[in-house]
């Protein structure tokens, strides 16, 4: 990537570059911690709604005193925004308030790396378009899994071959759906107990186990790369590494897929409970097809493994360091203002389920929590059943009863008209334009 000796140029001729992190949660303190190690890269503000958390935060990771005094801390944006930050880090996994910071940062004029996936999948399309426009990026976080992902695919495309799937593994049984924060620390091995004295949020955690962040991070992959969303949901098929080009190849040739060219997410458990041989649990991977019979006999002839066909073959990288890798990004969109992975199209979305019957009048409680989880659909289908993306579940309440397993329509609610709702509706009339071409 040649980063570090742009970074010591960039040192030498106009000073160190600048970061604004909004969010010094779990992710942010990761990237915290990096950051002294860096030579050439420091954090000119921190934003927080707990400003006294952010600064523990940044002693909890080795920050001495002086770093600390000399970075500015805010519990708005506005209050820290100067002009000599090159890079805003929106971290806090928000929806809404993700929103919201984006926008910001575009009209600021402001490269920004997206961590808050919740944020991109609900409207990155349309900030994607406006940070465009205005010569401003709008990034991936490298570390966390989707930026990975698209990582893979450009290499597989960019090397002549098709990209047949291309995804990440995770822990998943489909009771898991059903999962809700009061049982969601058995599956983590932890009391509950354990996980307060230790911070851990429960809906957080739980989003991770019910498939609903699987959801969020496969849109953004195929949002990003011009893949393909399965029409009803992710198959989360049981595979190991070894198995990835037999198992996440098409239908028509032996496969689970329903075409070339999908998002997916492979489970590290089989059906029955028993754990995957070689699993892919903390890991991503991209299968490709040879475009040709000469490719495919290198395959063979350089040890790669591939499918009984011999024309498909996975590359797979097994584990992600989350906030320890951000500093990629953040170097990469100030020193060459190019993005690790962007949102380009507007191909899948993650619409609210119902986890039981619910009835007229509850109040959904969004990601991860007691109601809903997200399911990933494709745009056009979400479009045109009024879905309610799981973006904007959380505090929205029931006008009428959906039956469990289930996708909560927008009519089925009622939503406050907040900036995110503007948002996310602005996007969709241009998606209805567009497709009315």
């Amino acid at each position: 990537m040649n980063l570090m000796p742009q970074l010591a140029a960039r040192v030498s001729s106009g000073g160190p570059v600048k970061a604004g992190l909004i969010g010094a949660g779990k992710f942010g303190s990761m990237f915290l911690s990096q950051v002294p190690t860096i030579e050439g890269l420091e954090v000119a503000a921190i934003v927080d709604l707990d400003v006294d958390r952010a600064r523990a935060a940044c002693l909890s990771v080795g920050w001495d005193d002086e770093r600390i005094e000399g970075t500015r801390f805010g519990n708005t944006l506005a209050a820290v925004l100067d002009d000599d930050i090159d890079v805003l880090i929106e971290a806090t996994g928000n929806p809404a308030a993700g929103i919201g910071h984006a926008l910001d940062a575009v009209a600021a004029g402001k490269a920004i790396v997206m961590v808050n996936v919740e944020a991109d999948v609900l409207a990155g399309p349309l900030i994607a378009r406006k940070a465009r426009e205005a010569g401003v990026v709008y990034s991936m976080a490298y570390g966390d899994q989707p930026a990975l992902i698209a990582e893979l695919v450009d290499w597989a495309r960019a090397t002549g071959f098709r990209v047949t799937a291309a995804g990440k593994g995770t822990k998943y049984l489909p009771a898991y759906h059903q999962v809700t924060p009061a049982e969601v620390w058995s599956h983590y091995g932890l009391t509950a107990e354990e996980a307060q004295a230790a911070g851990m949020n429960p809906q957080m955690f739980n989003s991770f186990l019910d498939g609903t962040k699987s959801a969020l991070e496969m849109a953004a992959v195929a949002n990003a790369c011009d893949l393909t969303v399965p029409e009803d949901g992710l198959l989360f098929p049981s595979c190991g590494v070894d198995d990835l080009p037999e198992i996440l190849r098409p239908r028509s040739v032996g496969g689970v897929l329903e075409k070339d060219g999908m998002v997916e997410v492979v489970s590290s458990l089989e059906r029955d409970g028993r754990p995957v041989f070689r699993d892919l649990r903390w890991g991503v991977y991209v299968v490709i097809e040879a475009p040709n019979d000469y490719a495919a006999a290198c395959f063979k002839q350089y040890g790669v493994r591939a499918d009984t066909s011999g024309r498909y073959a996975a590359l797979y990288r097994p584990y992600h360091m989350i906030g320890l890798e951000l500093s990629v990004s953040v170097l990469n969109a100030a020193l060459n203002n190019q993005p690790t992975g962007a949102t380009r199209d507007w191909r899948g979305d993650v619409a609210a389920v119902a986890k039981r019957d619910l009835a007229a009048g509850e109040m959904l409680d969004g990601e991860g929590g007691f109601t809903v989880y997200g399911k990933l659909i494709p745009s056009e289908r979400s479009l045109r059943e009024g879905a309610l993306p799981v973006g904007l579940a959380d505090g929205a309440r029931l006008l009428q009863p959906v039956p469990a397993g289930a996708i909560v329509r927008a009519v089925d609610v009622e939503l406050m008209v907040t900036p995110a709702v503007a948002v996310r509706r602005e996007m969709e009339a241009e998606a209805r334009r567009a497709r009315a071409r």
